[in-house]
């Protein structure tokens, strides 16, 4: 029926304003709104030929995912034939969530605690890991369930049986396949809003996780009629349940050294099991946000998923607060190498200055290995950490002095890994210049930066010797880049290192490419979601190969917002300023 399977979050409010829209849109014609759990799985597709069952993949990319047909049949809820009238269709295309219950997840962790394996995070994770599994008997061992939301067929729109989702999810329970029974039809918002608040209620006895609650038009003319966004159906949204809280006490506050030096504090807290996981660390992100908070080791805080996802300290509960706590105070000399810390003017966050701080130093390696630069297969940080300790490296020139024999006789290394990272690193000689501009971690210059640099000057040498008002002439290079650059080349430790760096046989300059037309020339960009067909780093890449220019911030000179899957608040903002909205096809058009 449609290919979406994210729809919007909505309030009450909002909730309204959509009703407002789809009668608008149906032209007066009666609506009804079929209402369901938003299950916390993995969402996946069943393709039955005949009545059987002959497919079963991964949502993967919305186009695109992977053949998992063997790791579903051992999901004893799938039937492998359709009961009548199943067979009635030549193909069927069911849509369902995979999900493992909660006290099944509990049981499957312990068991691994037992043998002493790693933990699951929550029961999406390891519902995830298990439809991964190669072996599918290791599968049938995990009791994954399923339940089907969706079903789908050549023509549907004409066919006079199954012109209402209500009729096809009873449908699919005649066929045999599992439909949850916590479902409702509607006539009115009202009744959706006070369902919605109802099932909130008791998401936690449920015996599977949920995050909310989907509303459909019922009508499966009425949402061709309505049709879609390039962000989701016009048809269908949802109503997210409030972030889960959890109290928890802050035993300390530790700092991260990042590559450049930044130091970020992390709440340490104990241990507090909210939204599927145990929550041990929450970012505090800044002093400023510290104080903003007034939070104190001893305190008793709040703490919620943003998303879902990152845990953060919302708030202090003060009326527990002990009468002899201390605010919290930034320390004046960095955690691991004693530094005393600097913090610019115009910045929010405190930096250590030493350049051969210890983490620093690995943390340099890891982003000059990492995929968005020099992409160095097998060196993770576990391998970057043990080539440190063992003194083989100090920084990223003496990877290439690396020989295999030396990495073998590592800890959990053996003679064919070594000889793979060695390889690895070899072929990392070939990688563009852009990728080694951005590997060498300069302090604000992000991986386009760095693709414009490479393009503009055309080797480190002569970018090297660019001068700031050089940088500036540069569209996309501000005063704060141009000072940075000027500065890391003018460190007599960088231009060593680069020395060292060409002497290995690393690229150093930009190969002469055939020729791409300008036509996107002084046109403005802002990429919003996830792309199927590439990566935002990709599509801002090809967008100045074409001579436009990719920005972070919209206003109304953008020329375009490209929207992905799952786009965030650029999108609401882009239609607010009237701002044109392109999905990914039109964007492959336009390039």
């Amino acid at each position: 029926v449609s290919t979406a399977e994210k729809y919007f979050s909505l309030t009450p409010e909002e909730l309204r304003e959509f009703d407002r829209r789809v009668r608008e849109g149906v032209e007066g014609q009666p609506v009804r709104y079929v209402m369901e759990l938003k299950f916390d799985g993995v969402a996946v597709r069943l393709r039955y030929r005949d009545g059987v069952f002959e497919l079963g993949a991964t949502r993967g990319n919305g186009e695109v995912g992977d053949d998992i047909s063997l790791n579903l049949k051992t999901i004893r809820q799938i039937p492998l034939r359709l009961q009548p009238p199943g067979d009635d269709f030549p193909v069927l295309d069911v849509r369902g969530e995979v999900y493992l219950p909660v006290k099944d997840f509990e049981g499957l962790n312990q068991e691994r605690k037992d043998a002493e394996e790693p933990l699951f995070a929550n029961p999406r994770n390891a519902t995830a890991g298990s439809l991964k599994q190669l072996d599918p008997k290791v599968v049938a061992e995990r009791p994954l369930r399923i339940f089907c939301y969706e079903m789908s067929f050549p023509d549907i729109w004409n066919h006079p049986e199954y012109r209402s989702h209500a009729a096809g999810l009873d449908t699919l329970a005649e066929m045999g396949l599992p439909v949850n029974d916590r479902r409702a039809v509607v006539d009115s918002m009202d009744d959706v809003i006070d369902m919605c608040r109802e099932w909130e209620g008791f998401r936690d006895d449920l015996p599977y996780q949920v995050d909310g609650v989907v509303i459909k038009v019922d009508d499966l003319r009425q949402r061709r009629l309505l049709g879609a966004t390039a962000r989701s159906p016009r048809w269908a949204v949802a109503f997210k349940f409030a972030a889960e809280q959890a109290r928890t006490r802050l035993n300390g506050i530790t700092l991260q050294v990042g590559r450049t030096g930044v130091i970020t504090p992390v709440a340490e807290l104990t241990p507090v099991f909210l939204a599927g996981s145990t929550i041990k660390r929450a970012t505090l992100h800044n002093e400023d946000e510290i104080a903003r908070l007034d939070v104190r080791v001893g305190d008793t805080v709040v703490i919620e998923k943003g998303g879902d996802v990152i845990p953060k300290v919302s708030s202090v509960v003060m009326e527990e607060r002990a009468a002899d706590s201390i605010p919290f105070r930034m320390p004046e000399r960095c955690p691991v190498c004693g530094t005393r810390l600097v913090k610019d003017v115009e910045e929010v966050q405190s930096r250590c200055p030493n350049r051969d701080c210890p983490v620093q130093v690995q943390r340099r390696i890891e982003h000059f290995a990492s995929k968005g630069a020099m992409d160095i297969d097998g060196m993770g940080i576990r391998v970057v950490k043990q080539l440190i300790d063992a003194e083989l490296i100090r920084d990223a020139a003496d990877l290439y002095d690396i020989k295999a024999e030396q990495v073998a006789v590592l800890e959990r290394q053996a003679e064919k890994s070594a000889e793979n990272l060695v390889k690895g690193i070899e072929e990392s000689k070939q990688r563009p210049l852009f990728r080694l501009i951005f590997g060498l971690g300069i302090r604000f210059v992000g991986i386009g930066v760095a693709r414009v640099l490479a393009k503009r000057f055309g080797s480190l040498e002569a970018l090297s010797k660019a001068s700031k008002e050089n940088l500036e002439d540069i569209p996309e290079v501000g005063p704060r880049i141009a000072q940075s650059v000027v500065d890391y080349f003018g460190d007599p430790m960088n231009r060593e290192l680069i020395r060292r760096l060409t002497e290995a046989g690393v690229t150093v300059t930009e190969e002469a490419e055939a020729a791409v037309s300008q036509h996107l020339a002084g046109k403005i960009f802002v990429l919003t979601g996830t792309l199927a067909g590439m990566t935002r780093e990709e599509a801002k890449e090809k967008i100045l190969e074409r001579g436009g220019k990719v920005t972070s911030s919209l206003s109304k000179k953008t020329d375009y917002v490209v929207v992905g899957a799952e786009p965030g608040s650029k999108y609401d903002k882009a239609r607010e300023l009237g701002v044109r909205t392109i999905n990914e096809a039109e964007f492959l058009g336009l390039l």
